[in-house]
């Protein structure tokens, strides 16, 4: 049987399932050696008055143990020989998107100007040692974006930005604690994020993404006012070579590739001058889209088509 509860209790009961088996039997009559296993939903610290409390919603499994997960999966298909996107970026909201694609069954391939996660960090370290930041692996730029060695909160108080739950499965699935999934205010830890990037990449990679380091994105390929594919430097492995890869294009650069936006203030310029591209945003649903032409100034609902252009 299983049952829920709403129950408010002191921290040191909050977070060991052991006191919350003994108070749940002394609370709500239960027989504590029924009790199998006790999973928290929802957590939230009430700290308005002298003495502390945690609300807690728990899942409680009597007389049989829980055949699901703490989390929900997300099925990743093989997409070897799908089409290709090139995401240009691989901080959270490249990493997202890349997995988005390979969600929707489309071959992400990722461009990150910086390093993969862990031969970041000793950048960062020459930081403070050296005083010397290499401008292309810092705590801006790199695998993981700016938050992967700040503080690594999840947190945010919007409420139209999709489905945060999600989110959070999907860190879980990559190895975060599902402790995530029930605080109010949820905290990977800055000591454990960089293994969930690592894992984030190496789904990427297994159903046949790609993710290319040290690989500077400095134009976007187009072909009259279509945007095709970008031109991008390499810096892997010493030296630097020229690289064209062809592609829709989702820019996911971070506030702080300023760079890349004067690339396309420059390009937008020269597109005015003749006729600006359509903006296609697209929709979490796969059928679903919305078009608006800067042009004239219309919008055209309810088509879906792989955009050629992603501003």
């Amino acid at each position: 049987m299983i049952q829920e509860y709403q129950i408010r209790v002191m921290p040191q009961v909050a977070y060991n399932e052991e006191n919350i088996k003994t108070f749940l039997a002394k609370e709500k009559g239960i027989d504590a050696r029924t009790i199998n296993h006790v999973r928290t939903l929802k957590r939230s610290i009430d700290a308005r008055h002298r003495d502390i409390f945690v609300n807690l919603k728990v899942r409680v499994y009597i007389n049989e143990m829980p055949h699901d997960d703490a989390f929900v999966k997300t099925e990743y298909p093989d997409v070897s020989h799908a089409p290709r996107v090139i995401v240009v970026g691989a901080g959270p909201g490249g990493l997202f998107a890349a997995l988005k694609l390979v969600e929707l069954g489309l071959r992400p391939i990722v461009l990150e100007r910086g390093k993969d996660v862990r031969e970041r960090k000793k950048d960062l370290a020459q930081i403070s040692r050296t005083h010397t930041v290499d401008p292309e692996s810092n705590y801006c730029f790199g695998e993981g974006g700016a938050g992967a060695y700040s503080d690594g909160k999840l947190y945010t108080r919007s409420k139209k930005r999709g489905s945060v739950e999600k989110i959070l499965n999907v860190f879980c699935q990559h190895g975060a604690s599902t402790s995530i999934l029930a605080d109010a205010h949820p905290h990977i830890g800055t000591d454990k994020l960089p293994k969930v990037i690592e894992n984030m990449r190496n789904t990427i990679l297994s159903c046949g993404g790609e993710v290319h380091f040290q690989t500077k994105m400095v134009a976007l390929e187009t072909d009259g006012n279509k945007v095709v594919g970008v031109k991008a430097v390499s810096t892997y492995g010493g030296g630097q070579q020229e690289k064209t890869f062809k592609g829709a294009v989702i820019l996911a650069t971070g506030h702080s590739a300023r760079d890349v936006y004067r690339h396309c203030k420059m390009r937008i310029s020269k597109w005015k001058q003749r006729e600006l591209p359509s903006v296609c945003a697209w929709n979490t649903r796969r059928n679903s889209s919305t078009e608006y032409n800067t042009t004239t100034k219309t919008v055209v609902a309810n088509t879906f088509r792989q955009p050629n252009t992603l501003l």
